[in-house]
């Protein structure tokens, strides 16, 4: 439960040992509106197999000052709901950020179908890399045309894409409750 856990919450977008760690406080910039995770992969194994049991609600992002990026959402691993808010921090390299202070690095890769993005994400973990990517989209809809492009983009760096889990999207997940 606990690698499902940091699977899920780590790969979807920089979640470390969420308690133990600094929140950044910024002021918010611009509201990017509601996205949606369409797909996860990721280059280890989830043991047991429970990747069905995982449920996703809509993420809200939004720019703050400075260019970094705030993302909030809940996720729901075998009937437990679990709360993330991080902030992405802005690099040099355009379309690159960190988080916690580096340990975390994503690449946000726009996809070539409208209204998605493919976040490509590597992260030390206990002497362990691991390499994640989602989709996200706009749309609360399957696009196959967008899980096609995002097997391609992830398959061409080196990911399985056997391992890609589409989650169940839920309206409402609230930490500590249902």
């Amino acid at each position: 439960m606990k690698t499902l856990f940091l699977i899920f919450g780590l790969g979807l977008l920089a979640v470390l040992q969420v308690q133990g760690l600094p929140v950044v406080e910024e002021e918010e910039q611009e509201d990017l509106g509601t996205w949606y995770l369409k797909a996860v992969i990721f280059d280890k194994e989830i043991p047991g197999g429970r990747q069905g049991s995982v449920s996703v609600t809509p993420m809200a992002i939004k720019i703050l000052d400075g260019g970094n990026l705030k993302i909030q959402f809940t996720f729901r691993v075998a009937d437990q709901c679990h709360g993330v808010s991080v902030t992405l921090q802005e690099t040099e390299e355009p379309g690159k950020y960190t988080a916690y202070g580096g340990k975390y690095v994503v690449q946000i890769i726009k996809s070539g179908v409208e209204g998605h993005y493919i976040l490509y994400g590597v992260t030390d973990l206990h002497g362990h890399q691991i390499r994640t990517a989602k989709l996200v989209g706009t749309d609360p809809d399957f696009n196959q045309e967008a899980l096609e492009d995002f097997e391609n983009v992830t398959g061409a760096r080196g990911l399985n894409t056997e391992n890609i889990v589409i989650p169940k999207q839920r309206e409402t997940c609230s930490p500590g409750g249902d």
